[in-house]
């Protein structure tokens, strides 16, 4: 016999469900706002998962036991789907508002602290674009127990599991790639918010989570 689930767990699901913008995150950009530039993608690298564990590891040996988790997400992290050729890592520490305890160690491996939004989980994000042996690497940092990293890993292993749904996503990249020509990340990442609802909406059906309505809020926050 099927119990309900638990109120916290329903809270879980909710909190999981519900996108923010960057206005409720009070996105600062650390050294200034990125310039327009062309956004590019381009067809599946094989040489992407090893890239990543180059990444990681050095990483991990930059902060110890301070990274508690590090995940491939983002576009190049699922086999056969076109990406922007930029690793996208989603780093668990303890405290990211705490970033004496982790800023310095990264940017002694080359990162650059470039956003801070508070108001969104605490977020941070480092960018990492002068190795040789990989491509840019957009770093980015949560807490503990925060339902963006389960998002993105959830929409990671569905889109891996899915092919036909990979490849509705590859098409509204593609798509949204070529709207206009120079351009920031964000215009492209709303071109193709439409496809990127429809599919999470799909896949917290699968999982039980939706019944009907649309996940709540406004636009996903969506990488590469």
């Amino acid at each position: 016999m099927s119990t309900a689930p638990s109120a916290a767990a329903l809270r879980w699901r909710e909190a999981v469900m519900t996108f923010h913008d960057a206005a409720d995150g009070q996105l600062e950009w650390v050294g200034g706002a990125p310039v327009p530039a062309p956004v590019r993608v381009v067809p599946y690298d094989d040489a992407w998962p090893a890239q990543f564990e180059r990444v990681a590891t050095a990483i991990r040996t930059a902060l110890g036991g301070a990274a508690l988790a590090v995940e491939h997400v983002g576009s190049t992290s699922v086999p056969g789907l076109h990406a922007k050729p930029v690793i996208d890592v989603d780093l668990t520490v303890g405290d990211p508002a705490n970033e004496a305890a982790y800023v310095p160690a990264l940017e002694a491996v080359g990162y650059m602290l470039r956003i801070r939004e508070p108001g969104w989980h605490e977020h941070r994000a480092l960018m990492r674009r002068d190795a040789t042996d990989v491509p840019q690497v957009n770093l980015h940092v949560f807490g503990p127990g925060c339902p963006e990293t389960e998002r993105h890993q959830m929409f990671r292993d569905w889109l891996r599991a899915h092919p036909s749904d990979r490849d509705e996503y590859r098409d509204a990249k593609l798509a949204a790639a070529s709207a206009t020509g120079e351009q920031l990340v964000m215009n492209y990442n709303k071109h193709k918010e439409p496809t990127i609802r429809r599919l999470y909406a799909r896949m917290f059906r699968a999982a039980g989570w939706l019944d009907g309505a649309e996940p709540c809020s406004s636009e996903p926050k969506e990488q590469a």
